[in-house]
C-alpha cells in the first residue's frame, strides 16, 4: 500500500514503513509506476492528481463525525484513528483538534514557529533570533532571545494545555515532537496522517 500526503511544500510517502518525501517541484515531474492513495491540500496540485487514475483520492472516504466547515482533509486524517484526544499537527502551521467519543468538536489554526520567526525579522532585524528551546517557563526572561522564546512558545503551549481537559495530547508534524516536549503523557507520532490514510483504505478498498 503506497500512500502520499501532499502539502504546501512537500509530498511525503509511506510504503509500509518506508518514509521518503520530496519538495513540490519533483514532484510537479513525478510519474508513478503504481496506484498511490493520496490525500492532498495544495490546490496547485490537483490537475496532476486528478488526470492519473494511478492516483486515488482518499479524501471522500472519510467516515468522519464533524459540524466544522471546510475542515482540512489533512486534519481529518491526523483525527482519524484517535477516539478521545487533542491533536496538534506543528508543521508550517499548526493546528489543534478535539476529538471526543470519535467527534470531532473543533479545533483553531496557530501560525507554524517558523512563521513567528519571520513575523519578528519583519519587524526589525533586531530580532532575528533563532528561539532558544530549552526556555523555562517558571522565569521572566532577561534578554531577548529568550523574551521572543517565552513569548511565542509559552503562548502556544497555553493555548494546547487550556484545550487538553485532561485529554490525551497527540503531536505530529516537523515541530511536532519539540511541541510534545513541553507536556506530561503527550504522545508523537510521525505517522499519524498515514495512519489515518491507512484505516480509511483499508475502511474502503479491498487489496
Amino acid at each position: 500500500m503506497l500512500l502520499c500526503d501532499v502539502g504546501n511544500t512537500t509530498a511525503s510517502f509511506l510504503d509500509d514503513q518506508k518514509f521518503h518525501s520530496m519538495d513540490i517541484e519533483h514532484f510537479l515531474q513525478y510519474e508513478p509506476k503504481e496506484k498511490i492513495f493520496y490525500i492532498n491540500v495544495n490546490p496547485n496540485l490537483e490537475e496532476k492528481l486528478q488526470t492519473n487514475p494511478l492516483f486515488v483520492n482518499l479524501a471522500p472516504y472519510f467516515n468522519f463525525d464533524t459540524i466544522y466547515k471546510n475542515l482540512g482533509i489533512d486534519r481529518i486524517a491526523a483525527c482519524y484513528t484517535i477516539e478521545d484526544g487533542v491533536v496538534v499537527d506543528a508543521g508550517s502551521a499548526i493546528t489543534v483538534d478535539i476529538v471526543s467519543n470519535s467527534i470531532h468538536l473543533g479545533g483553531f489554526i496557530l501560525p507554524g514557529i517558523e512563521s513567528y520567526k519571520k513575523s519578528f525579522l519583519s519587524i526589525s532585524s533586531k530580532l532575528n533570533y533563532e528561539f532558544n528551546t530549552q526556555i523555562n517557563f517558571d522565569a521572566f526572561p532577561q534578554r531577548t532571545k529568550d523574551a521572543l522564546s517565552y513569548g511565542v512558545i509559552k503562548s502556544i503551549y497555553l493555548l494546547i494545555k487550556d484545550s487538553a481537559y485532561n485529554k490525551k495530547l497527540y503531536f505530529t508534524g516537523g515541530d511536532g515532537q519539540f511541541l510534545a516536549n513541553f507536556f506530561d503523557y503527550a504522545i508523537y507520532d510521525k505517522f499519524l496522517i498515514f495512519r489515518g490514510m491507512k484505516k480509511a483504505v483499508c475502511e474502503n478498498f479491498k487489496l
